[in-house]
C-alpha cells in the first residue's frame, strides 16, 4: 500500500479507463466522421460501458462485500471510488442518448430514419401488425405476475418489459415481457428510405395480441447486466468440464447494473427494483432506449455513402514476387505485416501453406481468440488431417470467448490436434506460430509472433503487427519458449526473446535502468513506447525515476494509464498521448535509444503482445521479440512510431490533472491512420513501391 505522499503520483485505473470510453463516445460527436460510423461509436462505448461493469465494476463489488475498502491506487477508497464510477459512468450514458437523439435528426436528413409509434403511416402499421404476427409472437412468451406466476429469472444482458394491465372492473395486474436475445432491436421498414423501428416499441403496440382481456396502463424498458467473472479452480480433476459449467453459472450472476427507461412511472420501477433484489447504488434511470449497443447493426446497414469509404488492405508485394510463395518470402528476409493495412491473409495463407506443402513436418501454435468459422482452425484441422504434427495451446479462459475456444479444442481434437491448455494459473496470451519445414540444409523452423490474435474479423480494424522471420536463432528460441508452454521445460538463456511470466518484467525493466545510465553519463537517453495500457506500479515508479534522470519519454497509450505525466521533479520528462480514430490501437511497440537519439540504427526495438500491466507481466504467458532486421526495425521507427508521435488529427494528450486535451481539429492535420492506408511497408514492398514511401520525422512540415 502505497504511503498518502505517493498516492497523487498514479491515475486511478477504473477511472482512466472511463477517460478512455469518454475518448471512444467523442468520435460520435467528430463530424469530420461519416454518420453512420458515428452512430457505431455510440454502440462501441455502450458495448464497452457493458463490459465494464460485467467484469470490473462485478470485481469490486465483490472487494466490496468481502469488506475490503482499500484500493491499489488513485487516492480513494473503494466506496470513493464507487461513487465516482457510479457518477463518471452515468454521464457518458446521459451522452450517449443526447448524441443518439442528435444524430438520429440528423440521420433523417439523409433520408435514414429511426421512427417512433407517432410517425407510422397506415401502411407501416399494417406492415407491422403482420410482422408481429409472424416474426415476433412465436418468440415471445407474456407472462402474468401474481402469487401462482412469480418474478421470473432474467438473463445477463437481458431486455424485458414491465406493465401494468387493466382487466374487468379496473382490476390491475403487473406483467412482463422478456425480449429474446434473438430478436432483432431495431426492425427494418420497408419502403425506398431506410426507416427502423424499435422491437420494444412494436411489441407495445400489439399489446392486445399477447394479453386479449386487458388494456395498458403503464409500462416501461429494463435491462439486466449481471456479474460476469468466472472463477476458476485449475486443480479441476476435468478442467474443461469445470469449465463448461462455470459457463453456465455465469448467465445466472448477481445483478451489477439495473437501467431502467424513465417512462416507466414510479410504482412500477419500483416493482421491478424490488423483484431484482437490487441494492442501493446499481440503478440507473435512462432517458432514451436502453442497450444502445445494438445500434452496431443499423450503423452497418447498407449505405456506403453515409460511411468510411471503403479501405482495401494491402498483400505485400514482396510475396506476390515470388509466386505467393510466403515461405520464400520470408526466407529471403524477415517481413513484418502491419495490420489492418496490410491483409491478414499473410498470417491465413501462412498455415494454409504450411497445411499442404508435403515438406512441412510440424506446426505449433497458440491461440486466445479467433473468429467463428475461422480458417486458422480450418487449416490447423486439414495439416493434422494431412499428417503433419500439430500441437495448438488454446487459452480457454479469453473473457467472453470461453464457450467458442472450448469449441476450437474439441474440433481440434477430433482432427488429431494435441490440444493444451497451457500453464496452470496462467493465462496463454502471447502469439506465436512455428513451421518446421524439410529443407535442402535440414529442417527450417518459420516463426510468427504477433502483437494482436489470429483473428480475421478484428483483424480488419485492429492495428497489429505480425513478424515473420526463417532466424534460426529466433525459431530455436521460439520453440523453447512454446515448450516451456507445453511442458515447464524452462529455457536457459535467451537471447532475442523474453517472455511472461518469468523473464519479460526483468528485461523491461534492465532497458529502463540501461537508459538511465545513459543519461546519468551524459548520454542521450530516450524511449518510445506505444501500449494498450500502462497501469503496472513498480515500472511507473521506475519510469518516474527514469525521468527524474532525464531520460526523455514518449508514450502512445490507448486506453488506461495510471502514470501521471508533467509532474515537475516526477514527470516532466513524460509525455502521453492516447489515438483513437478509425482502426482500434492494439500494438504493442518498446524504443530505447541505447545512448543515441532515436531514431537510429542504434534504437532497439522490440514488439510484445503484453500490455504493462500487472496481470500481463507476472500472471500471463506473454512474448518480448527483438527486433533484430534493419529494414524491419527502419519500418517500425521511421513509419510506425514516427506516424503516431506526429499525429495530429486523433491524438488526445493526457495533462497532469488527468485530463485529456482533445485535438484542436478532430479529423484534421498529419493523421497516422491515413498515412499508413496511402503508403506501402518498408519490409512488405516490392521493387516497383522501392522509392515509394516517404522518410517521415517528427518536425513540422
Amino acid at each position: 500500500m502505497k504511503n498518502k505522499s505517493t498516492e497523487s503520483h498514479y491515475f486511478n485505473r477504473e477511472l482512466s479507463w472511463l477517460a478512455f470510453n469518454e475518448r471512444v463516445l467523442a468520435q460520435a460527436y467528430n463530424d469530420s466522421i461519416p454518420l453512420l460510423e458515428r452512430l457505431n461509436f455510440i454502440a462501441i462505448s455502450a458495448k464497452n460501458l457493458d463490459e465494464f461493469f460485467m467484469v470490473r465494476v462485478a470485481g469490486l463489488k465483490n472487494q466490496q462485500d468481502a469488506g475490503i475498502n482499500e484500493i491499489e491506487m488513485g487516492g480513494k477508497n473503494l466506496n470513493e471510488l464507487m461513487d465516482a464510477i457510479y457518477d463518471y459512468s452515468l454521464k457518458i450514458i446521459q451522452n450517449q442518448q443526447l448524441l443518439f437523439k442528435t444524430l438520429k435528426s440528423e440521420l433523417k436528413q439523409e433520408n435514414f430514419s429511426i421512427v417512433d409509434l407517432k410517425k407510422l403511416s397506415k401502411t407501416d402499421i399494417k406492415w407491422l401488425k403482420d410482422y408481429f404476427t409472424h416474426t415476433l409472437l412465436p418468440v415471445l412468451t407474456p407472462l402474468a405476475l401474481d402469487p401462482a406466476h412469480p418474478f421470473p429469472f432474467i438473463p445477463n444482458m437481458g431486455l424485458a418489459i414491465a406493465l401494468e394491465l387493466l382487466g374487468k372492473r379496473n382490476k390491475a395486474m403487473k406483467a412482463l415481457i422478456p425480449i429474446p436475445s434473438q430478436i432483432s432491436r431495431f426492425i427494418q421498414l420497408p419502403g425506398k428510405t431506410q426507416r427502423f423501428i424499435l422491437a420494444e416499441d412494436v411489441i407495445t403496440m400489439h399489446i392486445y395480441d399477447l394479453f386479449p382481456s386487458f388494456q395498458l396502463h403503464s409500462h416501461g424498458c429494463f435491462r439486466v447486466l449481471r456479474d460476469s467473472e468466472i472463477e476458476y479452480h485449475e486443480d479441476s480433476e476435468d478442467f474443461v468440464q469445470y469449465f463448461e459449467v462455470a459457463l453456465k453459472k455465469r448467465k445466472r450472476g448477481a445483478v451489477i447494473h439495473l437501467e431502467i427507461e424513465e417512462k416507466m412511472p414510479l410504482k412500477l420501477r419500483q416493482f421491478v427494483e424490488e423483484n431484482m433484489n437490487l441494492e442501493i447504488g446499481n440503478l440507473m434511470i435512462i432517458d432514451g432506449p436502453l442497450g444502445l449497443d445494438a445500434l452496431e447493426t443499423v450503423a452497418t446497414s447498407s449505405r456506403p455513402d453515409l460511411r468510411f469509404p471503403p479501405y482495401h488492405e494491402r498483400y505485400p508485394e514482396r510475396i506476390r514476387e515470388v509466386g505467393g510463395n510466403i515461405f520464400a518470402a520470408i526466407a529471403s528476409k524477415d517481413l513484418l505485416v502491419h495490420h489492418p493495412y496490410e491483409s491478414f491473409d499473410v498470417v491465413v495463407e501462412f498455415l494454409k501453406q504450411a497445411a499442404r506443402d508435403p515438406q512441412v513436418v510440424s506446426i505449433k501454435q497458440t491461440l486466445y481468440r479467433t473468429s467463428n468459422n475461422s480458417p486458422i482452425i480450418a487449416a490447423l484441422i486439414e495439416a493434422a488431417e494431412n499428417g503433419k504434427s500439430v500441437t495448438v495451446v488454446v487459452e480457454i479462459k479469453a473473457r467472453f470467448d470461453e464457450q467458442a475456444n472450448l469449441q476450437w479444442a474439441q474440433d481440434l481434437e477430433r482432427a488429431g490436434v494435441m490440444v493444451l491448455y497451457g500453464i496452470l494459473g496462467y493465462k496463454t496470451h502471447g502469439k506465436i506460430s512455428l513451421i518446421t519445414r524439410r529443407e535442402e540444409k535440414g529442417l527450417q523452423i518459420y516463426t510468427h509472433l504477433g502483437t494482436g490474435n489470429y483473428h480475421p474479423i478484428t483483424a480488419r480494424i485492429y492495428d497489429d503487427l505480425s513478424l515473420f522471420t526463417a532466424d534460426p536463432e529466433m525459431g530455436e528460441e521460439a520453440s523453447k519458449v512454446f515448450n516451456y508452454l507445453t511442458g515447464y521445460a524452462t529455457p536457459k538463456k535467451l537471447y532475442k526473446l523474453s517472455y511472461a511470466p518469468l523473464t519479460m518484467r526483468k528485461k523491461i525493466e534492465s532497458l529502463i535502468k540501461d537508459e538511465i545510465h545513459w543519461a546519468q553519463n551524459g548520454a542521450s537517453a530516450s524511449m518510445w513506447v506505444k501500449l494498450n495500457a500502462l497501469v503496472d506500479i513498480q515500472l511507473i515508479d521506475l519510469l518516474y525515476e527514469a525521468s527524474q534522470m532525464g531520460v526523455s519519454m514518449d508514450f502512445v497509450i490507448r486506453g488506461m494509464c495510471c502514470l501521471r505525466p508533467g509532474i515537475k521533479g516526477l514527470s516532466d520528462n513524460i509525455r502521453v498521448k492516447s489515438i483513437v480514430g478509425r482502426f482500434l490501437e492494439h500494438s504493442r511497440i518498446i524504443c530505447f535509444g541505447n545512448g543515441h537519439p532515436i531514431p537510429s540504427s542504434y534504437t532497439k526495438v522490440y514488439i510484445s503482445s503484453a500490455d504493462w500491466m500487472h496481470r500481463n507481466l507476472d500472471w500471463r504467458f506473454e512474448t518480448f521479440v527483438s527486433i533484430e532486421n534493419q529494414t524491419v526495425k527502419e519500418q517500425i521507427l521511421n513509419q510506425i512510431m514516427i506516424a503516431y508521435l506526429k499525429d495530429q488529427a486523433q491524438s488526445w494528450c493526457l495533462e497532469k490533472d488527468g485530463f485529456y486535451i482533445p485535438p484542436a481539429e478532430p479529423g484534421k492535420g498529419f493523421s497516422a491512420h491515413e498515412y499508413f492506408m496511402k503508403h506501402p511497408s518498408l519490409s512488405g514492398r516490392g521493387h516497383a513501391n522501392h522509392d515509394n514511401v516517404p522518410r517521415l520525422t517528427l518536425e513540422s512540415e
